[in-house]
């Protein structure tokens, strides 16, 4: 698969910033271009940044593959409405857009319990997202559900959440006690996970922590 272009959207975040370093060292990939509304820390030859406003996509470059890594917290973002704009809203006009560049391959950051039924908001936002992209015309989707995230959010410039700092921490002891699914999982192991299987995917394909890790 060589000459690969690639379409890259969080490249800032915990899981989208290990993505953008494998696509980097990915001697198949030709051209990376980030979307954000900031530019990653790292300068490289076949990397492009593009600024931009998420509610106003310009038309994108033709690409190969999407990748989906726009994330935040109900905390972070302020309110549900503000949470489904990152989560939801942004995800999906990237995908639109991807879409009209010739795109025929995605990868989304989802998370565990995702479900556009469920009672939970956070898990049916994300549920809502996969079923919406599960429907369009793309030859493949590939959607990554990591349990807690294991990282280092600081070195990001981003707020900790305690809740995955106490995850590692128990995983650490008890982790034996939990199932494959439920243990806290590194962001590196959800990145080369979607970065292996997007590229060879065709039709739907959901992956655990399980199978991730």
């Amino acid at each position: 698969m060589p000459d690969r272009i690639v379409i890259l959207a969080g490249a800032t975040g915990l899981v989208g910033r290990q993505i953008l370093e494998g696509l980097l060292a990915d001697s198949t990939v030709s051209a990376i271009h980030v979307l954000g509304r900031k530019k990653p820390a790292i300068e490289h030859s076949k990397l492009m940044a593009h600024l931009v406003d998420f509610t106003a996509l310009p038309a994108l470059p033709a690409a190969d593959e999407l990748y989906l890594a726009l994330g935040t917290t109900i905390k972070t973002a302020g309110s549900q409405a503000a949470f489904r704009a990152v989560d939801h809203d942004a995800n999906l006009a990237v995908a639109v857009a991807a879409l009209a560049a010739g795109v025929k391959k995605i990868g989304l950051v989802s998370a565990m319990g995702a479900n556009p039924r469920s009672s939970v908001f956070y898990s049916r936002v994300k549920g809502e997202v996969e079923s919406a992209l599960a429907q369009m015309p793309f030859e493949a989707v590939v959607f990554a559900r990591p349990s807690m995230l294991i990282g280092d959010r600081q070195a990001l410039g981003q707020a900790v959440r305690p809740g995955e700092i106490w995850a590692a921490k128990l995983g650490k002891v008890l982790g034996f006690l939990f199932p494959a699914n439920y243990k806290p999982i590194e962001a590196t192991d959800v990145a080369r996970a979607l970065l292996w299987s997007v590229p060879r995917a065709k039709g739907r394909q959901i992956l655990l922590s399980g199978d991730m890790r």
